[in-house]
Parts: C-alpha cells; structure tokens; sequence
C-alpha cells in the first residue's frame, strides 16, 4: 500500500514527535456538509449507503476535499451494523433513531444470535475499508470503528435508542450471567470486526462506548471496561509495518480514567466535561489523549470558535500526546465554514506547544 504523507495522527497517538497537534472530528463525512446530503439522496437511505463501497468511500473522502487541514480520515459505517447482522433487522425511523424489527430479552434469544464472522455476513464494511484506504493513496491514516459490547448491548436489549437503558439495566441488576452472555458473543464479534478492518487497511481503531457513562462505577467495570479490554488483547497488533492504534472513548467516563488507562488502549478519548489538562495530569505519559471541545462551541462564532481551540491547546500543554477532537459528534445543524475555523485554528495555534 502507499506510503503515508501525513502521519502525525499516528504520531502523536503513539506519543510521538509532530510539528503541529493533529485534528479529525467525529462524524466528520455527516449531514452538515451539502455534499454528504446528496450523496446520500443519491443511495436512496442511510443503510444503503453505508452498504455501497463506493458511496462509503465518496462521503468519507468528502470533508477531506472541503478541509485540507483534516489529519485523518474516518470509515463511514455506522455502529450497529454488528447487531443488523446478528439478524436483528436494523431500519431508521424519521426522527426516531435507529430501530430493530427484534429484539433480545432472554437467554434463549441471544442462544439463538449468531457470533459474527465479518468477511461473510460484513463484506460491505471489509470493502469500504479496502475502497477509502486505496482512494486516499496516503492522504493520511484510516480510522476504523466499533460500537462496544455495552452499548450496542443496550441497543439490542431496547430494540433502539434508550433515554434510560430501563431493559438492560433490569437484565444487568437481575440476571447478569444473561447479559454476559450476550456481552460474550459481541466480544468475540468485535474482535473479528476490528481485525478485518485493519486487515483490509484501517491503521487505527477506534471503540465508541456511547453509553458507557450511564453506569455505575462497579457496573462500567464489569459490564462496560472489562469487555472492552478483552476485544483489546485479542486486535492484530501490528500491520503493514506499523503499530495500529487503539482509542477507547466512553462518553460520560472522565470519572474513569485511571481504570481505562489499564485497558490496553493506546489513546482515550474525552468528552467536554473534563478538563484535558487535569486529565493528562491523572493519565501522566501512559496513554494520549483525544478530544475534547463541546460540539456546540461549532455553533459559535469563528472568534470564538478560535478562543476555545486555544484554551484546550493550553490546558493540555506542551508536547505530543493530544489528537484535537470534539468530545462528541458534530451536529447535523453546524455551518461548514464554522468547521474549517476550528479545524484551522487548531493547525495554526498549535506549533507553538510542539517546539523542541
């Protein structure tokens, strides 16, 4: 494969030497650009979409088109295309969020649940990734992704989207060998998932613990971080000569971070309720740090929008170690020009703490 031309997200996930801080942003190929929009009238719906490599490759090289400043490239999928192909029959309601025709509420359903085997019943995503990593030529790093194991769990047991995971959490407090049961087999699926992702070309992973944060301290230990560090041992290592990053990223866990910087995980993630200065100084030199400006500060002002970048660059201090992320996804309703400010005001402020 092409030699890469832009590594320092690479780089400073490994704590490496860069010249300026890296920054990507989740959701970056999204309904706020006009291109995506079209694309995706174009597929006809989102899974057909995400089904079709080519459109997978075209939308999740379009932010990088718009913003030059872009340090990383993101496969565009979505995180419960493991469920969809456990048979659960994933669809989208307008205004309503991912929905499933079933659902899983006993022991015997998740028996029934096949573990998946990813180049047969995911060969679209293995494709995509393939597809976007021979597209870039080197551009920069692909970033593969996982939702995990407890958050596509609560998708699973709810049958969609949860205000309060009411379902699984009444399986976790009153049958939890139930849902390890279940949790087991989405370790083992992950872990395939994952690995055929970097087989077919992604050179960093990502773990998405969406809700992860709605756990008790004893019950994200269990049934959220030990999972996680399972599916960590068990990913390919090294690939095409590189070491393959692993970001871990539990919105609502910046209260854990010390029990996360024994996951295995190269990099954590952080949302925009912790302090990344505070939290480099609780996670000292043993992983890097992603993140973390509230997504709303895109709805801002670009000035304004300028201030913020410089206030995080601040907090987290000289040195390599920060990939320059949202604590969340960009929203739908944010204006492109608002995100090429961010995404250059991070490039132009950050030198200054990377001088030897």
């Amino acid at each position: 494969m092409s030699e890469l031309k832009n590594d320092r997200f690479l780089r400073a996930l490994l704590k490496q030497p860069v010249d300026i801080t890296p920054v990507w942003m989740m959701r970056q190929a999204g309904r706020y650009l006009p291109e995506y929009r079209a694309t995706r009238a174009k597929a006809g719906d989102f899974m057909s979409l995400c089904m079709n490599p080519e459109m997978a490759c075209e939308v999740t090289l379009q932010p990088l088109d718009r913003y030059p400043q872009l340090d990383a490239a993101i496969l565009f999928s979505d995180i419960l295309t493991i469920p969809d192909a456990m048979g659960l029959g994933l669809y989208f309601e307008t205004g309503e969020g991912p929905r499933f025709k079933k659902s899983v509420t006993t022991a015997a359903d998740i028996e029934a649940l096949p573990v998946v085997d990813t180049l047969k019943d995911l060969s679209y995503v293995t494709d995509a990734v393939a597809t976007i990593r021979r597209e870039l030529n080197g551009r920069v790093p692909l970033i593969g992704f996982t939702g995990s194991p407890w958050t596509l769990a609560t998708y699973m047991v709810e049958g969609g989207s949860s205000k309060d995971y009411r379902r699984t959490k009444a399986m976790l407090y009153d049958q939890p060998a139930v849902l390890h049961l279940l949790l087991d087999k989405l370790v083992l699926s992950i872990t395939d998932y994952l690995n055929e992702q970097i087989r077919a070309g992604a050179q960093a992973v990502q773990i998405f613990d969406s809700w992860g944060g709605a756990l008790s301290y004893a019950a994200y230990q269990e049934f959220s971080l030990n999972p996680m560090k399972r599916i960590i041992e068990g990913l390919i290592k090294e690939h095409d000569g590189r070491q393959i990053p692993v970001i871990l990223f539990t919105k609502g866990g910046g209260q854990w971070l010390e029990l996360m910087v024994d996951s295995g995980a190269t990099a954590l993630g952080l949302d925009w309720t912790c302090d990344i200065g505070h939290a480099r100084r609780r996670v000292g030199d043993k992983v890097a740090l992603q993140g973390n400006m509230d997504p709303a500060v895109l709805y801002a002002k670009p000035e304004r929008i300028r201030e913020e970048v410089a206030s995080i660059l601040k907090a987290y201090g000289n040195g390599s170690g920060h990939v320059f992320n949202l604590g969340h996804g960009v929203t739908p309703e944010v204006d492109p020009a608002h995100a090429g400010a961010f995404f250059e005001a991070v490039h132009e402020l950050s030198g200054a703490y990377h001088q030897a």
